[in-house]
């Protein structure tokens, strides 16, 4: 299992991220200050590292830079609200992996993350790159989706919430469960667009597939 360090101060961004990667099968520690984030990743436990820029007490990129210095070598994306061009410059420059701006949507850090594990393998640690449901295949990678054998193309967000739906196959996902996974923490409650995009897929994966509970969600039958 992949343990992550969660740099954060938000209290709001913190549970969204740990209810996430939980659920994707990763371990999480959170460090709430710069100082806890610098003596929790020199500890060399972490697999990876998601850095805010705006923690208590020193700058985001003092950590960065301090981890840097001292050796440590574990992939660190960056989470943070500066979406100009010198802030992303001077924290690739420092040695970050990564740069996601807020807001961001779960489904596009988490195969940030997975592509940074990758390139940071260790052996042992097997990653997923393609999930297959009967005759539903969808590959990680290079984003093909293929169904009895014909590839479909599927933009971005159909792509991400078919993912969730494969990923709690024969699970009942709520339509907040789905807005949360796919849209990120900023989505609107009570919005219709969970139903807009199961009707997108179901035209273009078959009727069958994805099946409608009643007063609870969506849940994908096997194919």
């Amino acid at each position: 299992m992949n343990r992550i360090l969660i740099a954060e101060d938000e209290l709001r961004i913190v549970s969204f991220l740990e209810k996430g990667l939980k659920a994707n099968g990763f371990a999480t520690t959170v460090a709430q200050d710069a100082e806890s984030a610098i003596n929790l990743g020199l500890t060399a436990q972490f697999d990876l590292m998601l850095l805010d820029l705006g923690l208590p007490k020193r700058d985001g990129l003092e950590v960065l830079i301090e981890l840097r210095g001292q050796g440590v070598t574990m992939p660190i994306i960056i989470l943070t609200a500066r979406d100009n061009l010198q802030d992303k410059v001077q924290g690739f420059e420092d040695g970050a992996d990564d740069y996601v701006v807020k807001p961001f949507r779960f489904e596009e850090l988490l195969a940030r993350i997975r592509v940074r594990l990758q390139n940071s393998y260790k052996p042992g640690v097997k990653m997923e790159n393609i999930l297959v449901i009967g005759s539903l295949q969808l590959d990680l990678k290079t984003r093909k989706v293929i169904v009895d054998h014909q590839e479909i193309d599927l933009p971005s967000k159909e792509f991400m919430l078919l993912e969730v739906l494969m990923r709690h196959s024969g699970q009942v996902m709520t339509r907040e469960q789905l807005l949360d996974r796919v849209w990120g923490y900023d989505y609107e409650p009570g919005s219709n667009i969970v139903d807009v995009y199961i009707g997108y897929l179901r035209k273009k994966l078959g009727n069958n597939l994805i099946e409608t509970i009643r007063g609870a969600g969506y849940r994908l039958t096997k194919a």
